[in-house]
């Protein structure tokens, strides 16, 4: 659904969220995570300049009160207040705070080197704080071999493909919704990526052959989801919803509930098996998951305590040793 967000918020924000969307290409999530920063750093504008008397409730507070003359007012010192503000009044995580500073930059490089509405950018020299290094959640091997055997019932086909093309294909949620019959061409398909962009992904053998017995039963959509997939019960393109709900069925039945296992994981899970079992460099991953940049896939390169073991006893000096 298209947000208007003119309507939501005062300009020069609603310019670049505009911008955002329409030269940038970023997805409306994207953009609408980006509207809920500015708002934030918004309120937190209007109790720190004084714009208001009714500051008291911090959600009720009035964006519209910052205009393009506060803007140009900030300095860096402004940006570290704010950094501060939603450390200790909010509770921002390092990996939360770093997302609004990115947002802060791209919003201040917006205002100072495309439309030049300010007279320097106070953001240039924001630094990002250290992120708490979090390993991805990933079903094991035989986790993920249980999920695929606990597969049943009347859509049995249509859900083995969806769970086969997550674990084998690393895609996201909105990526595999997103397929249609036409952009599958042999072992490839093309989904759409985040910011709208194309990407190429190619098929196993598993994939090909559950892509080939879903289609044999597959069931004859209502008009205007003709080109969708995977088809819901109501005869529509599959919903994100429908999805997770659906995932989270098999996850249960497999014994894998409660381990906070979700869809999403599900494209951990192929990153993490393609990397330790397929042997996989991380520009080749970077390239499968549709990651801009290789820090991203960086989080799939962690060695399990086998690996560190086996490392170890592979070590020539080891195994010189061993034949004496």
């Amino acid at each position: 659904m298209y947000i208007n967000y003119s309507d939501l918020c005062p300009a020069p924000m609603s310019n670049f969220l505009e911008y955002l969307l329409s030269i940038r290409g970023k997805s409306e999530k994207t953009v609408n995570e980006y509207f809920l920063d500015l708002r934030t750093f918004y309120r937190f504008l209007v109790m720190r300049y004084k714009l208001s008397d009714n500051t008291d409730v911090f959600e009720d507070i009035d964006i519209s009160l910052v205009d393009i003359d506060t803007i140009k007012k900030i300095k860096i010192m402004d940006l570290h207040s704010f950094i501060g503000y939603i450390d200790r009044e909010r509770n921002n995580s390092n990996r939360t705070k770093a997302r609004k500073i990115a947002c802060l930059r791209s919003f201040f490089k917006y205002l100072y080197s495309i439309v030049k509405l300010i007279p320097e950018n106070p953001a240039l020299d924001l630094e990002t704080p250290k992120k708490n290094s979090r390993l991805p959640v990933a079903l094991s091997l035989d986790e993920s071999k249980s999920l695929l055997t606990s597969i049943n019932g009347s859509n049995e086909k249509r859900d083995y493909a969806i769970i086969t093309l997550f674990l084998n294909c690393g895609l996201r949620l909105s990526e595999l919704i997103s397929i249609n019959i036409d952009k599958i061409k042999g072992d490839t398909l093309t989904v759409v990526g985040k910011g709208n962009k194309e990407r190429t992904i190619y098929l196993n053998d598993v994939c090909v052959q559950a892509i080939e017995e879903y289609l044999e039963v597959r069931p004859d959509p209502k008009p205007g989801h003709e080109k969708a997939l995977f088809i819901s019960n109501r005869k529509s393109r599959f919903s994100q919803k429908g999805v997770q709900h659906m995932v989270d069925k098999y996850l249960a039945e497999a014994g894998l509930s409660g381990k906070h296992y979700s869809p999403h994981k599900l494209r951990h899970t192929a990153a993490t098996l393609m990397y330790q079992y397929g042997h996989v460099d991380i520009r080749t991953l970077q390239e499968l998951l549709g990651h801009e940049s290789v820090s991203t896939t960086q989080i799939y390169t962690h060695i399990n305590k086998e690996q560190l073991r086996d490392a170890v006893k592979l070590n020539p000096l080891n195994l010189e040793e061993s034949e004496t």
